[in-house]
């Protein structure tokens, strides 16, 4: 029986509670998915829904409040967003012109992720051995190496010209 009443009720307000949440929200998705919680909050408690034109009523109070706490959710993450988004400004590095993003595309991915796990995570070689699942001292070395690679990769391409005629030919 409960069912039965719970689809009379459905089919009876469905249209004038979208109706109501769709003029009060932004997105026609989020209006929908309220109108699926009132009816869900609708059907846990069919047996205190009112009779008659007081369970329109009730439906009503139910979307108030489902809005309200949408609204409510919607300043926890756009204030959780910002705070995300100011504590990325203070943990990305300072890029010079994109410089060192240039320079780190040039790289491969092993020799990018094992500078950035070092360089911007923190980790120390035996850190990331273990996320690797290498030795500490095989980290060191690659570490060691991908430096060198992004430190040539940052060289401006004059100082390097200069560096590859300086070097000894035939070696």
């Amino acid at each position: 029986m409960s069912a039965d009443r719970f689809e009379a009720l459905y089919a009876a307000t469905r249209e004038p509670i979208l109706a109501y949440l769709l003029r009060r929200v932004d997105w026609p998705e989020d209006a929908a998915d309220l109108l699926a919680d009132v009816y869900l909050v609708a059907w846990r408690r069919i047996d205190e829904v009112p009779r008659g034109d007081g369970a329109r009523m009730w439906l009503y109070g139910v979307a108030r409040r489902q809005l309200a706490n949408h609204r409510r959710g919607d300043r926890r993450r756009t204030a959780l967003a910002s705070a995300l988004a100011g504590a990325l400004r203070s943990v990305t590095p300072p890029d010079d012109g994109g410089r060192l993003a240039a320079a780190l595309a040039t790289l491969d991915e092993t020799d990018r992720e094992l500078i950035m796990l070092s360089a911007w995570d923190g980790l120390t070689s035996a850190d990331i051995g273990t996320l690797l699942g290498i030795r500490a001292a095989t980290v060191r070395v690659r570490l060691h190496r991908a430096r060198r690679r992004l430190e040539h990769a940052l060289e401006p391409p004059s100082a390097r010209g200069e560096r590859l005629e300086e070097a000894p030919r035939g070696v």
